[in-house]
C-alpha cells in the first residue's frame, strides 16, 4: 500500500501525501478545532469522543465562535472598503446554507441580515424575532401565501424574479393596502467558473430576468436596439402602486474563487441602472451583487478573504459609477457557505472497510505483461448521502481525518462511503487515511456547514442527524436529530381491520 512517500496514481493530481497525518489543514477547519494530546479532535476544548458519546452519529458540530467571526469579518469589511462611497453596504446571511432559529439569532446579534428563499426560511427568521426590514425573500415560483407573509411582515426587499412577479406582488400588496419593496433579480449572462448546476447568472437556467435586448415590433430604425424583460419589469414596477423598486439584484452562483465574474456582473448592473436613469429619470437607490464567496473543502481550494473580496468590489463599483456619472448605489451581499460552510464539520463512526485492486490500464509502473492494479481501501461510515447530498448531486470534492486517536498507520488512498443502498453514496471520493482506519474509529469531514444539513433526506429511512453548537468549552443542542418515531408521525397507518374468520383479511 501507499506509504509516506509515494502517491497512489489513482489519486487526483491535487491531492499530496500527507507528510505529518496528524496535522490539521487550516484553511478547512474552524479556528478553534485542534488535536489534544492523545490526537483527538477538539473543538474549543471539547472532544469529539465526548460529542459522539453524548450526542452519537453522525452529528454536525458547528462552532459558533468561528460563525460569528466570520459574520463579522464580511461586514467589518465591507463597511471599511465601502466607507465614504455611496450610502454604505449591507451583508445578507443567506439562509439557504444554514438555517435554525439559533442561528437566525446569530446572524441578528451580529447586525447582518437574512435572505430567504421559501415561506419556511421566513418563518424561521420571524420566530427568531428579525425584523421585517433586515429580511429578504427570494424564489423564482413563490407562492401568493408566502408573498402575503412576506409583504405583512414588513419585509425590506422581495426579490422579483419574473415578468409575471412583478403583477403578483404589486397586486397583492394593493389588496392588503401596503406598498411591497422591491428588487429585480437580472441575469447578466456572467459565466461563472462553477459546476454548472450551481451557476445561476448565464441565460439557459430558470433564474432571473434576462438583460438581452430583442428589437421591438414596429422597429423603425437600426438605432432602436429594442428591449429586455429586464427593462419590461422594471417599466412595470415603476408604473405599478403597489411596488416601490428599490433597485436590481444578481447572483452569478457558487463555489466562485475567481474575482472577474463579480467584477464584471458589478459592471453590467451598473451600466443597466444608468441607462434605466437616462430612460426613466429614475436613479434606483440599491444594488444587489450576491453571493457565492468560495471556501475551501480540499488542499487544492483556495478562498480569498473577506477583505479582498469587499476592495476589489468597491474599487469596480466606484470607477465604473465615476465612469457612468451614477451614484454609487447602496450595496448589498449575501454570503452564506462563505460564513457556515467552515464552521462546521460532521463526525461519523466507521464500520466496515475493504480493500480492492483497480485497473489502472498499465499504469503504476508495472512490469510488461503484468496486471497493472492499484489499491484503494474502501471505509464505511454510519452516515452517507443521506446526511451529505453534494458529492453524489455534483461531484464534490471533501476532506477527512482521523478524529479519535493519534493517526499512526501508514497513509492509503482511502474512499469514505455511506452506508445506503447506493455505489454513488460517496462522501469523501479521494483522501489519504491511516491504514488501519477502521471499525469504531471517528472520522471528521470538515466544511460540511453549508447545503449539508439543509439538502438531509431520509432515504433508506435513515433519521437526519442533530446539530451541536460548541461555544465557551461546551456543547449544545441546537437541531434535535429525529428518531424513528418522527419519522411514523406522519406514515399514516390503516385503521385495524375487522376480520370474518378468512385469515385472508387479517
Amino acid at each position: 500500500m501507499t506509504t509516506t512517500d509515494q502517491a497512489s496514481p489513482l489519486a487526483p493530481d491535487w491531492l499530496s501525501v500527507p507528510q505529518d497525518q496528524a496535522q490539521l489543514e487550516a484553511k478547512l477547519w474552524a479556528e478553534d478545532v485542534r488535536r489534544d494530546q492523545d490526537g483527538v479532535l477538539e473543538i474549543d476544548g471539547v472532544s469529539v469522543t465526548e460529542l459522539a458519546r453524548q450526542y452519537g452519529t453522525p452529528l454536525f458540530v458547528v462552532s459558533e465562535r468561528d460563525f460569528r467571526a466570520r459574520a463579522r469579518s464580511f461586514r467589518a469589511a465591507f463597511d471599511e472598503a465601502f466607507r465614504g462611497l455611496g450610502d454604505g453596504v449591507d451583508v445578507f446571511y443567506a439562509g439557504k446554507s444554514f438555517l435554525c432559529t439559533e442561528v437566525a439569532h446569530w446572524v441578528r446579534e451580529e447586525g447582518l441580515g437574512l435572505d430567504t428563499c421559501s415561506g419556511g426560511e421566513l418563518a424561521v427568521a420571524l420566530r427568531a424575532g428579525l425584523p421585517g426590514h433586515r429580511l429578504g425573500l427570494h424564489g423564482n415560483n413563490k407562492s401568493a401565501a408566502e408573498i402575503i407573509r412576506a409583504i405583512d411582515a414588513g419585509l425590506g426587499r422581495i426579490v422579483v424574479d419574473s415578468l409575471q412577479e412583478v403583477t403578483l406582488v404589486g397586486d397583492l400588496a394593493v389588496e392588503r393596502g401596503r406598498t411591497a419593496k422591491v428588487m429585480l433579480r437580472l441575469t447578466p449572462g456572467v459565466h461563472a467558473h462553477t459546476h454548472e448546476f450551481i451557476a445561476t447568472a448565464h441565460e439557459d437556467q430558470k433564474f432571473g430576468l434576462s438583460m438581452v435586448r430583442e428589437p421591438a415590433a414596429g422597429r423603425v430604425s437600426a438605432a432602436d436596439d429594442g428591449v429586455s424583460p429586464a427593462d419590461l419589469a422594471v417599466a412595470e414596477a415603476l408604473a405599478h402602486p403597489g411596488i416601490e423598486l428599490l433597485g436590481v439584484h444578481c447572483h452569478i452562483g457558487s463555489q466562485i474563487f475567481e474575482p472577474e465574474g463579480f467584477e464584471l456582473a458589478a459592471r453590467r448592473l451598473l451600466a443597466f441602472l444608468a441607462r434605466l436613469r437616462d430612460t426613466h429619470g429614475v436613479e434606483l437607490p440599491e444594488l444587489d451583487l450576491g453571493g457565492g464567496y468560495g471556501i475551501a473543502y480540499t488542499e487544492a481550494d483556495e478562498p480569498r478573504p473577506a477583505t479582498e473580496i469587499a476592495r476589489a468590489m468597491a474599487a469596480v463599483v466606484g470607477s465604473t459609477c465615476r465612469e457612468l456619472d451614477l451614484r454609487v448605489p447602496r450595496i448589498s451581499i449575501e454570503p452564506g457557505r462563505a460564513i457556515v460552510g467552515p464552521s462546521t464539520f460532521t463526525l461519523y463512526t466507521a464500520g466496515t472497510t475493504k480493500t480492492v485492486h483497480v485497473d489502472t490500464g498499465g499504469a503504476g509502473g508495472r512490469a510488461q505483461g503484468t496486471a497493472a492494479t492499484e489499491l484503494r481501501r474502501y471505509v464505511s461510515v454510519d452516515g452517507g448521502m443521506s446526511d451529505n447530498a453534494r458529492p453524489v448531486l455534483y461531484g464534490a470534492d471533501y476532506s477527512a481525518v482521523l478524529a479519535s486517536r493519534t493517526p499512526e498507520a501508514a497513509p492509503v488512498l482511502s474512499r469514505v462511503v455511506g452506508k445506503h443502498c447506493e455505489s454513488g453514496d460517496i462522501v469523501v471520493r479521494d483522501v489519504y487515511l491511516p491504514g488501519d482506519t477502521g471499525a469504531g474509529d471517528l472520522l471528521a469531514v470538515p466544511g460540511t456547514g453549508a447545503y449539508c444539513w439543509v439538502l438531509a433526506s431520509n432515504y433508506n429511512y435513515l433519521a437526519r442527524p442533530p446539530v451541536v453548537a460548541v461555544a465557551d468549552g461546551a456543547a449544545r443542542l441546537i437541531v434535535r436529530g429525529e428518531t424513528e418515531e418522527d419519522l411514523f408521525r406522519r406514515d399514516v397507518q390503516r385503521e385495524p381491520a375487522t376480520t370474518s374468520g378468512d385469515p385472508r383479511t387479517v
